[in-house]
């Protein structure tokens, strides 16, 4: 019988893997004198089995980013690794491929199909994948009523509120079960129970195996659920905190 001895490197816990590294980032938006430059090398790691959240000012540069990591822009330097592909190294076709088998995005204005119903709305990243309509609608209810719109499913978006309308967003960009998931304020229309129910769901998605959530928030009743908080300003990433050692005190406005 072999016997090995355990040292306490051997029980402590490997960190977690990264599931985005971003590296040198750079983007910018016009030309000549009316260039603006708004990501200045951005460098940045969201780990494996973690939710992590991008705050800071308005226009600091939040929204361009998680766009790149997504693959729905491109950057004139640098490099986005997701899940060990290098997007900005991919043909568009692959990308978008990519995009609809790994890759769930939470658009802050919904962008809800205004003549299809909330279930219909819910299914299309099932039918993109070639999902029949049948299943994919009966998976689009289970999701709607997770997200507490069960009852909504036959509902045109115009006839639900604002904060409903996020709701069926979100059930949109986890349907189809992405390994990453970018929200561009999921809790800004969302009242504090239903924000905490939609970070509930968050939390149980970025804890399962080969996932991860970025979330783009001024909302800091949810910074409890993140892992890392990552401070942006001005186009650069300032600071990188660890939930674990405490709540930072932002001024994010």
């Amino acid at each position: 019988m072999n016997l090995r001895w355990f040292s306490v490197v051997d029980m402590v816990a490997a960190p977690p893997k990264p599931a985005v590294i971003v590296r040198g980032i750079e983007k910018s938006f016009g030309d000549g004198g009316s260039k603006l430059t708004v990501l200045k090398g951005i460098n940045l790691e969201a780990a494996d089995g973690e939710i992590m959240m991008l705050v800071g000012p308005s226009g600091c540069g939040k929204t361009t980013l998680i766009s790149i990591i997504a693959g729905t822009m491109n950057a004139e330097q640098g490099d986005v690794e997701v899940f060990g592909q290098h997007l900005l190294k991919m043909k568009k076709s692959a990308i978008t491929r990519f995009r609809a088998q790994n890759i769930g995005f939470i658009f802050q204005a919904f962008n809800l199909i205004p003549t299809l119903n909330v279930a219909e709305n819910v299914s299309v990243p099932l039918l993109i994948q070639g999902v029949s309509a049948r299943k994919a609608e009966q998976k689009g209810r289970e999701m709607l009523e997770r997200v507490g719109l069960g009852d909504k499913w036959k509902n045109r978006p115009n006839q639900l509120s604002g904060g409903q309308q996020q709701r069926v967003a979100i059930a949109r960009a986890l349907v189809h079960e992405p390994r990453l998931i970018i929200c561009d304020e999921p809790t800004a229309a969302l009242d504090a129970k239903n924000g905490e129910m939609v970070m509930e769901l968050f939390h149980d998605v970025a804890r399962k195996p080969g996932r991860s959530v970025i979330i783009v928030t001024h909302d800091n009743r949810i910074f409890k659920y993140a892992d890392q908080i990552a401070q942006m300003d001005d186009g650069k990433i300032i600071e990188v905190h660890r939930v674990e050692d405490g709540l930072p005190n932002l001024d994010i406005h």
